[in-house]
């Protein structure tokens, strides 16, 4: 297996993506090649300052960088020798086999859509979040960014795309699908709720518990839960908010160390051909290992097989 990893995304590139290939590397099997995407003679000077040996990777040039002022939609084409268009034209040509950035979300998320393609029947490819649960499993929740505004259909999408995640990466073989709303009950919410809520009530693709509260995320009562773009990165930008606050006063907690983003790294886009993982701007070298890992976790499963074979 090969994994491409751009090293010149996020906050602290290229050391922090350099540093995390290499811890990475030291963990994973010995048939799994890290491919690192970005200037060559940059790539060598941080691996030799790192006392890293370069024969222990697979270099590609690509010394044009999207920065995260550059506009989605057009940066890949102005700038077809940046990390992540070249990293994209590998995807695509199965040169690796995943493909992994802490760069420009917008710009991986056309990058997927467009050189790689949106899996037929998908009607809008979404990103997941982590949900720690004080019982010591996890929740995954979808859509947290991607689209803003949908349709009941597109939720309904989402459940199915949060339950193939669930069952190929993380082994949970009849994930629980919950959708957020502001009662338990099915009449309560706004018509994007209650509209949803009657598809997964009568689907046999998903196995649709019903709705959760606010208040209820954290508990476990669902593998996945489901929520448009706007209110899923409302609900994790408030946790990445409360988390901080709580290292900013001291306050150490086991369980509330489980929303540090660092020990996730990255998360899928869902509904495109290919495996494609986006990790967080401010990812340290801590955080791009992890990304890296994961990255590995989902292409060895298939993932993206897998959903492609189940619209089709």
């Amino acid at each position: 297996m090969k994994i491409g990893i751009d090293i010149l995304g996020g906050d602290f590139a290229p050391d922090a993506n350099l540093s995390g290939a290499i811890l990475a590397n030291n963990e994973l099997p010995d048939d799994t090649t890290i491919v690192l995407l970005g200037d060559k003679d940059m790539i060598f000077s941080g691996l030799s300052s790192l006392g890293a040996n370069p024969d222990d990777f697979e270099i590609v040039h690509a010394p044009d960088v999207i920065t995260m002022h550059d506009h989605p939609t057009r940066a890949i084409p102005q700038k077809p020798n940046s990390s992540i268009a070249v990293g994209f034209d590998l995807l695509a040509s199965k040169d690796i086999q995943v493909f992994a950035s802490t760069g420009n979300t917008g710009a991986m998320l056309v990058g997927a859509m467009y050189k790689v393609n949106t899996v037929p029947g998908v009607i809008r490819p979404c990103i997941t979040s982590i949900l720690p649960c004080v019982n010591g499993d996890q929740s995954i929740l979808l859509d947290v960014g991607t689209n803003a505004d949908c349709k009941p259909d597109v939720l309904y999408q989402f459940a199915v795309l949060g339950s193939l995640y669930c069952k190929n990466v993380y082994g949970i073989e009849n994930p629980r699908v919950a959708l957020l709303s502001i009662g338990e009950e099915e009449s309560k919410g706004n018509l994007l709720t209650i509209s949803t809520h009657k598809l997964l009530k009568e689907s046999d693709e998903v196995n649709f518990v019903g709705n959760v509260e606010g208040r209820d995320l954290f508990v476990g009562k669902a593998d996945v839960i489901v929520c448009d773009g706007f209110t899923g990165n409302v609900v994790l930008k408030q946790a990445e908010g409360i988390y901080s606050l709580m290292k900013k006063r001291g306050m150490k907690d086991e369980y509330f160390d489980r929303f540090n983003y660092e020990n996730y790294g990255g998360t899928p886009i869902l509904g495109v051909k290919g495996n494609v993982i986006i990790g967080h701007g401010i990812s340290n070298d801590i955080a791009v290992k992890n990304m890296i890992l994961h990255s590995y976790e989902v292409a060895r499963s298939g993932l993206a097989s897998k959903i492609n074979e189940a619209f089709n």
